[in-house]
């Protein structure tokens, strides 16, 4: 998954972002590979699955950019290997006045396992865009903490991979909900700007670190900060490549 960093399936992968860097091409070229592969020499359309929470991304965004790259959305949603849940139509942040724990968010994790348990057999993705958002729009901490503690623990029973995508607006100063994600994660993810800022050359920079949860796996190309990869987005995606070269990795 997701090369040229060679992840494996059936893991929770945190991926974080900046203003200057975000890294929605991440999250689009995660989804494009994994639905793309159902119909790559496999006969059986209903091998892969995609389960995307969506809290502020649009779904005609969602399928513009696929079709730049041949992937029909609404082909696969008819099909039943997509699914799209809109987090914000089906749930709303509890009233500021509420002092007591709630529950707000359990219909989405109700939604998602009933998706989880009719793709099974498949190869399962689930992603998460964005958890951050939930925050900002007044979804209490306690909330948003055991939502996606209990969607990790799911989608590791179903051995699906769950992608998060969590927004770092102070870069160097990371939130509480950062490191929570950070304890539940296999591998983190890090989109970061460049501090000489951005250039048509070079639009960022991506790190790769262990989570808590790290998978032990020789295939996986483990990057600190002082060896991140550099990326250079395009129309359709975007190319990696290493520091200091023009020469793609990918």
């Amino acid at each position: 998954m997701l090369p040229p960093f060679n992840l494996p399936n059936g893991i929770v992968l945190l991926i974080t972002d900046e203003l200057s860097a975000p890294a929605d091409f991440l999250l689009h070229r995660s989804l494009q590979q994994h639905l793309k592969e159902v119909g790559n020499g496999n006969k059986d359309i209903g091998s892969r699955h995609v389960t995307l929470l969506s809290v502020s991304e649009s779904l005609a965004r969602w399928k513009a950019l696929a079709s730049r790259v041949n992937l029909n959305l609404d082909q696969h949603i008819s099909a039943g290997t997509l699914e799209i849940i809109d987090v914000l139509s089906h749930v709303a942040p509890p009233p500021a006045s509420t002092t007591s724990p709630t529950t707000v968010l359990k219909p989405i994790f109700d939604l998602t396992l009933r998706t989880l348990e009719k793709a099974s057999g498949a190869s399962k993705l689930v992603i998460l865009d964005d958890v951050s958002t939930l925050e900002w729009i007044g979804f209490p901490l306690p909330d948003i903490w055991r939502f996606t503690r209990a969607l990790s623990a799911a989608c590791r029973k179903a051995g699906a991979t769950l992608i998060v995508r969590h927004h770092n607006v102070t870069p160097g100063e990371p939130d509480d909900l950062f490191f929570h994600l950070l304890q539940l994660c296999t591998y983190h993810l890090e989109v970061r700007g460049l501090l000489t800022g951005r250039s048509g050359a070079v639009s960022g920079e991506i790190a790769l670190h262990p989570g808590a949860a790290t998978i032990v796996n020789g295939s996986v190309n483990l990057l600190p900060r002082s060896r991140a990869l550099q990326y250079r987005l395009t129309d359709a995606s975007a190319v990696f490549f290493e520091k200091g070269t023009g020469a793609a990795v990918l």
